[in-house]
């Protein structure tokens, strides 16, 4: 159904845009058709989304923004072969039209960043306290049913308030231009201005620090690495005189200041995500609006759940410290947690293997 507008028209929509299906002159022959431009469009953010999943992403179903990073790569696949083959048969032969698919995604993509934001939060909250009482099975299948809820409040959003209408602009130089109505995701925008303003005018009191408290944090992961490696479930791990030559000459040093655990979680959070933050938050400002299905993307939902992650890391490290039965995440809390108290390496429990029960293969840890 087109729908004639004024060439003035005027969207006064804060969470809305325009986008350009296709154009052409009356006076002439020339159409242009930008359903192409989408496509690639989709495919970028599907390979982009794919990256990301598989560097992030190293355990399915342990937690719940964990089974919405799986969920927005389906559904990423999902509208990129949509698009495809509106593409590839023509908007008079598919069964929806280009703008159907661009209003009713980003109407659903637009939707989904508050609930999952709420449910992941309460997810790492009850962590901790029924884990012990819940299976992986259990907790997998409780994902999966959120997740599942989630994308289903979303489409029925879509469907009873959206309206997917092809309009026609009508200019008074005789070009034509159909567009459809597509939605931004306003708590994308907000979130990551809001986190990247946060985080620079966090770091700003302790600027002079900040390249110091960066290498000695280098350190201790390097520390970290080669205790790892030198960990064996059969033999008694035992410090060897080099290590204890650096645990002396690191004692010896002298550090005139720690940064406090909240810092250095920012720190740590800061390290990891800077780039991604600088970058959307450039584009906001050059770009002004970007649609939700594209906004909404795994870079975002991985930030998300790291911030999650650190907030109930540092909530939990006043009573359990640096040991937390958190889902794995891209930044190393236990690290910076260690920077902020001044401890050398991590006090974990080593595997010692005990030779007279070796019938029972009894595991002690010392």
């Amino acid at each position: 159904m087109l729908t004639e507008l004024p060439a003035s028209l005027e969207i006064k929509h804060t969470v809305k845009m325009l986008a350009i299906i296709k154009q052409w002159e009356e006076a002439s022959s020339c159409h242009t058709d930008n359903t192409e431009k989408y496509l690639l469009l989709m495919l970028f953010k599907l390979g982009m989304d794919a990256v990301v999943f598989y560097i992030c992403c190293w355990k399915l179903c342990t937690s719940f923004l964990s089974m919405c990073s799986l969920s927005i790569i389906l559904a990423d696949m999902a509208m990129a072969f949509c698009m495809a083959a509106v593409w590839f048969l023509g908007a008079e032969r598919s069964l929806v039209s280009p703008c159907f698919l661009l209003a009713h995604t980003s109407a659903i993509f637009g939707a989904l960043p508050l609930p999952m934001m709420c449910l992941g939060s309460f997810d790492y909250c009850i962590e901790d306290t029924c884990s012990g009482n819940q299976s992986a099975l259990c907790k997998g299948l409780r994902n999966v049913v959120l997740t599942l809820l989630v994308w289903m409040l979303a489409v029925i959003y879509s469907f009873g308030f959206v309206k997917a209408d092809l309009m026609i602009l009508d200019f008074a130089t005789g070009i034509k231009v159909g567009v459809c109505e597509v939605e931004e995701s306003p708590l994308v925008n907000y979130f990551i201005f809001g986190l990247f303003t946060t985080v620079i005018f966090t770091m700003l009191p302790f600027w002079s620090s900040i390249p110091r408290w960066v290498k000695e944090a280098d350190r201790l992961c390097e520390l970290r690495d080669a205790q790892e490696n030198q960990r064996s479930d059969l033999l008694i791990s035992t410090p060897t005189t080099e290590q204890k030559s650096s645990k002396e000459d690191y004692l010896e040093e002298t550090i005139q200041s720690r940064p406090p655990l909240w810092f250095s979680l920012i720190l740590g959070f800061t390290m990891f995500w800077i780039p991604y933050l600088a970058l959307s938050a450039a584009c906001l400002v050059l770009v002004n609006s970007v649609p939700a299905y594209i906004s909404v993307n795994l870079l975002w939902l991985e930030c998300t759940n790291t911030l999650l992650g650190g907030v109930v890391f540092w909530v939990n490290s006043k009573s359990v410290g640096p040991y937390s039965r958190l889902p794995g995440n891209v930044c190393l809390w236990n690290v910076y947690w260690h920077l902020s108290k001044g401890t050398w390496q991590q006090q974990l429990p080593i595997a010692v293997f005990n030779p007279s029960k070796e019938k029972r293969n009894t595991l002690h840890y010392v």
